[in-house]
């Protein structure tokens, strides 16, 4: 069956509908229904032959694609939106409500306007909604989110100097734990670790497949090898550092615990016994807070 992807956001999921009849390439605009009502999208996968039934997907047909009108609509949306948001913040002062406003979204039909926001805290909001309500005479509908939200609604730089992955390309959050972080051989330091948002960054979980192939064939910390190496010779030692990524290996022989270490890539070894990566229990008390995923 013939499908095209549709995108609702910057780096959002990607959902896909029939194009019913028409042929839409990657770029254009289209409208559609979906269960927040009619909503206009961007089009990230042209039509393309798919096995729906495979995909476990039950398909809509795309109302039509986007005209001139429907683009002027846009634009008329993004200025509500602008003005909603100044409203908003005016009216959460007005409250002194304990609530930070990070974004408004209007509906492509304006039958409902949402708020995003985050709060330390619940908040009740009721007066602030009625307030709203009674502006923009339509459904107001306030949403807290988390940090992560946040940075994906935002934006900005990562210490990478790149923009943060879940702006530019990541669809979903997925959780990330400290066990990644340890297993990739990172310093346990929150400022190391942790991305703008404060919790464990991103790529830490889109990178740790390539991590678990590689500690597949590397010795880890504490390991007993067997050494052979053409310019060391033959020796058995205990691994005391290892560098996943490089596969390069510090390795102090067996029984010569005063004598200096020595550099052998993972080449030249064979694990006699595997060594164990393991949180202790300070550690993780330490940094749970950084894999919570609100």
């Amino acid at each position: 069956m013939e499908v095209i992807g549709v995108r609702f956001k910057e780096a959002g999921k990607t959902y896909y509908f029939s194009p019913n009849g028409h042929t839409i390439a990657a770029g254009k605009k289209v409208i559609v229904e979906t269960t927040r009502g009619i909503e206009c999208g961007d089009v990230v996968i042209g039509n393309k032959d798919a096995d729906v039934e495979a995909m476990g997907i039950t398909l809509k047909n795309i109302i039509r694609p986007a005209t001139e009108n429907d683009l002027k609509q846009l634009e008329s949306n993004k200025r509500r939106e602008d003005n909603a948001f100044k409203l908003c913040s005016g009216k959460i002062a007005e409250h002194k409500l304990s609530m930070t406003l990070v974004n408004v979204e209007c509906s492509f039909d304006n039958s409902k306007i949402l708020f995003y926001f985050t709060a330390e805290q619940r908040v009740d909001f009721r007066e602030l909604v009625k307030d709203l309500a009674g502006i923009f005479k339509t459904r107001i509908e306030l949403r807290q989110i988390g940090v992560r939200d946040e940075a994906k609604i935002l934006g900005g730089l990562g210490i990478c100097g790149r923009q943060f992955c879940c702006k530019t390309f990541l669809g979903d959050f997925n959780p990330v734990s400290i066990k990644m972080a340890k297993e990739q051989g990172l310093s346990l330091n929150p400022m190391k670790i942790s991305g703008t948002c404060g919790r464990l960054m991103c790529c830490l979980k889109y990178e740790q497949d390539t991590y678990d192939e590689l500690l597949k064939i590397t010795p880890k910390h504490g390991a007993l090898v067997k050494v052979d190496s053409p310019t060391l010779g033959r020796f058995t030692g205990y691994v005391e550092d290892s560098n996943i990524l490089t596969g390069r290996l510090k390795v102090r022989k067996e029984g010569e615990e005063n004598t200096p270490s020595v550099m052998v890539s993972k080449d030249e070894v064979t694990i006699i016994k595997d060594g164990k990566i393991a949180l202790n229990r300070d550690e993780i008390r330490a940094l749970k807070n950084l894999e919570r995923n609100n």
